[in-house]
């Protein structure tokens, strides 16, 4: 291994770190990813929800996302390679989006039309007729059950919603990245997994490569960071570049949960994903007819922030579940709350302002696509090919600082200026500033 040459160090290997060393790989460069798992995809990534929805706060969120429609519908075409483990399969469920006031849903609107994104306009009435398990009251504004007597007490009537039918989920996310990375391999890209990088080395403002666990040297002029929630560790580990940065990352906890679909309702087959910023709360379909439902990060929830990645509290708790699921029951009425609570809590990936960072970084040749667990799932295909542009423009000596790169999205005709997602930005006020990005 020491004795190896690589054009590309991918620190990471979940679906962003697998997409950005494929489309890296297709352009020539010789790629190693490092992870200090045992597998592909098996960190945050293996726990996404691996939602591929449209509706963002800002234009370029839109414009990404949709952009990344594309690519998921056309999986296997676009990996160009079989896999022996199978392939992650793109459930087109079509996406809900309801109109109330947790979401600007009329902002989402505007940027769908100058996008281009398909999209219906449903009344309320409409609504129920597609999925009438539904109820179409209106809760807002969002509390939790234990701190509201009212909680299930309707406060109006919804106005309707807005339906994507290119969106859905893919079925398995760690098999995606396994996907990508055969994809890689057959390009000539390397992973090795069950390695800790425990460095950055660097001279003369110039990145050399990575030191691991055990002293190991591994050289090449680019390094990644694509660690997830790892992210802020690794930053700290290369000279200058926290200093340099005027948006930041740290790792939040999240818990999502799982309950079975009403009982003679076929949701598996038959429902959609839905964001329901009345409820602050977002489902899918899941396998076995569950729902998979997670939290859209309402002003009442607590907020769990994470100083050490590798050690948090791995159990869902009794609070969240009730008010995430009790949520979702008001809802689907007919929904039945089991004893037994399942689900699971991981880390997102979270931004100052919940908008990614793709960018260089003030240290010459290092990257970073981060701040992107929670919301960019989707958008993985296109960070890869937005990172291997963007490195390829830089080191053939462009500022980027000075000079964004500009990148055309082939499926969608749109440019976008990728100074948007930079790490020296001002804080975005269109964010959201919640998971929906």
């Amino acid at each position: 291994m020491a004795e190896k040459k690589y054009d590309a160090i991918i620190i990471g290997a979940g679906i962003i770190g697998a997409a950005i060393a494929f489309e890296l790989a297709k352009k020539g460069y010789k790629t190693l990813n490092i992870d200090k798992l045992p597998a592909a995809g098996y960190g945050s990534t293996s726990n996404s929800c691996a939602i591929v929805r449209a509706h963002y706060s800002t234009y370029e969120g839109v414009a990404f996302a949709y952009e990344g429609f594309f690519y998921w519908q056309n999986w296997a075409k676009y990996l160009e390679v079989e896999d022996e483990a199978g392939l992650a399969e793109y459930r087109n469920t079509g996406s809900i989006l309801i109109k109330s006031k947790g979401h600007d849903w009329r902002k989402v609107k505007k940027h769908y039309d100058a996008v281009g994104v398909e999209y219906e306009e449903w009344t309320a009435k409409e609504m129920l007729e597609h999925i009438p398990i539904f109820s179409d009251d209106s809760f807002w504004p969002v509390t939790r059950p234990e701190e509201d007597e009212h909680f299930n007490e309707p406060k109006g009537k919804l106005e309707g919603a807005i339906y994507t039918p290119g969106s859905g989920y893919v079925n398995d996310p760690q098999l995606s990245v396994h996907n990508l990375q055969r994809a890689t391999e057959a390009k000539g890209g390397e992973f090795l997994f069950n390695t800790e990088v425990t460095g950055i080395r660097s001279r003369d403002g110039k990145v050399l490569g990575i030191t691991v666990k055990g002293g190991e040297e591994i050289d090449a002029p680019v390094v990644i960071n694509a660690a997830g929630p790892h992210s802020f560790l690794i930053n700290a580990m290369a000279d200058g570049v926290l200093d340099g940065m005027n948006i930041k990352t740290r790792p939040l906890r999240h818990e999502v949960h799982h309950v079975p679909s009403p009982e003679g309702f076929d949701f598996y087959n038959n429902g959609y994903h839905t964001s329901d910023g009345d409820n602050a709360i977002y489902f899918r379909p899941e396998v076995g007819n569950m729902i998979l439902v997670g939290s859209e990060d309402p002003k009442c929830d607590p907020m769990h922030w994470i100083d050490d990645p590798d050690n948090f509290n791995r159990n869902i708790t009794d609070a969240q579940y009730k008010a995430q699921v009790y949520r979702l029951a008001r809802r689907i009425p007919s929904l039945g709350i089991p004893n037994k609570q399942l689900g699971i809590a991981d880390l997102y990936d979270c931004s100052t302002d919940w908008i990614p960072i793709y960018d260089k970084s003030d240290l010459k040749g290092y990257y970073m696509a981060i701040g992107t667990s929670g919301n960019q799932y989707k958008t993985a295909p296109v960070v890869g090919i937005l990172m291997a542009e963007l490195i390829d423009y830089c080191e053939k000596g462009n500022d980027h600082d000075k000079k964004p790169l500009q990148l055309f999205l082939k499926n969608t005709g749109i440019t976008i200026n990728v100074g948007f997602f930079s790490r020296r930005r001002e804080i975005n006020k269109d964010s959201s500033f919640s998971v929906n990005g």
